[in-house]
């Protein structure tokens, strides 16, 4: 749980704080639980949240220590970790969000659908523009 937050937050204080909300949201949100999924499924959602939640409220974003795999898009090997990091960090708040979730943690349209309150149609669009936002970003670098 506490990688998933971190990779939003990108801050290991932020990501410790957004978790212990997180987790209480769960335990005050419990009775309202309904078994349409998983209880994982249905914490990782609260949690995905709460740290997109926090995120806003900071209005901070910074440099991004993921890995990423040679699949999440067809990238040229040449391109650095922190070529990439910049690149995603120039994406709209959005696209950079499916992005992801999508692509780095793994996320059906289906789950951030969910997880963000927006249509799976939205969460293709948002995917497909990060990703041709990045191919550009990324040529002209």
């Amino acid at each position: 749980m506490f990688t998933k937050v971190f990779r939003l937050l990108n801050d290991y204080d932020e990501a410790n704080d957004a978790l212990q909300e997180g987790f209480i949201e769960v335990f005050r949100s419990l009775p309202d639980f309904k078994a349409d999924s998983t209880l994982g499924a249905w914490i990782k959602t609260i949690m995905v949240r709460q740290a997109i939640r926090r995120r806003k409220f900071l209005d901070k974003f910074e440099s991004l220590d993921v890995e990423m795999h040679e699949t999440a898009f067809e990238v040229a090997d040449t391109f650095t970790g922190q070529e990439l990091d910049e690149a995603i960090r120039t994406l709209p708040e959005g696209c950079r969000a499916v992005f992801l979730l999508a692509e780095v943690e793994g996320f059906m349209h289906k789950e951030i659908a969910e997880m963000l309150n927006i249509s799976e149609g939205t969460s293709k669009s948002q995917l497909s523009h990060a990703k041709k936002l990045l191919r550009k970003k990324l040529s002209d670098a």
